[in-house]
């Protein structure tokens, strides 16, 4: 049963995905365009991840790689399988516009920890079966306080084994701790540094996020 607080949370969700994917269909359309000129189709990138309750969906982003991208799960600052549009959308988070769609759908919210592949999900763990118990969001204060991931893996000889047991562990308690607080301020207040960061990358203190909640 829903109760009345997630059905308006889940209609205000969807409109204002909406409402952004509107407003954002010209850069989508644009680098969707770029990366079809520089490395051809398919623009979508499509992945399994795990949802609320550890229900399966296909996340959806722009394609930032190159189409033949084997290798590890985990993706470095200076990956080679990272095209060079892939770059741009990546340093501005454009790569995950599409996941608006995700969010219309109702697989997603738009605050909320973020989904993993099924590889990394430990859904016994305590930490995890509190993380599977809301929807998974576009972003999040874990997202905003390692916005520069990719920068932290590329220092590390085993990024994919450093990601399994030191960072995500690190990010789950930080979904816990979002969710113990969460409330409409707070996820607004998440909404509104993710646009600024987005815009202004070079701005963000991982410090000084994790002081203001």
């Amino acid at each position: 049963m829903v109760s009345r607080s997630n059905l308006v949370r889940s209609i205000a969700d969807r409109a204002l995905a909406v409402f952004a994917l509107v407003g954002l269909a010209p850069v989508i359309a644009m680098s969707a365009l770029a990366i079809w000129i520089e490395d051809g189709w398919p623009v979508l990138f499509r992945q399994r991840r795990v949802g609320r309750r550890g229900k399966p969906f296909e996340l959806l982003k722009l394609r930032s790689m190159r189409r033949q991208n084997a290798g590890s799960r985990i993706t470095a600052s200076g990956d080679s399988r990272i095209t060079g549009v892939g770059r741009i959308l990546r340093k501005y988070k454009f790569d995950e516009l599409p996941q608006l769609w995700n969010v219309i759908r109702g697989d997603m919210s738009l605050v909320g920890p973020r989904p993993e592949v099924p590889e990394f999900v430990e859904p016994h763990h305590p930490l995890w079966q509190t993380t599977l118990e809301v929807k998974p969001g576009i972003t999040n204060l874990a997202a905003l306080v390692y916005r520069n991931e990719e920068e932290i893996l590329a220092l590390r000889p085993d990024p994919e084994s450093y990601y399994r047991n030191e960072l995500l562990p690190s990010k789950l308690k930080l979904d816990a701790d979002y969710l113990r607080r969460s409330s409409w301020s707070t996820d607004l207040k998440l909404l509104f540094m993710t646009i600024c960061y987005s815009a202004m990358p070079a701005r963000l203190d991982p410090d000084d996020i994790r002081k203001r909640f």
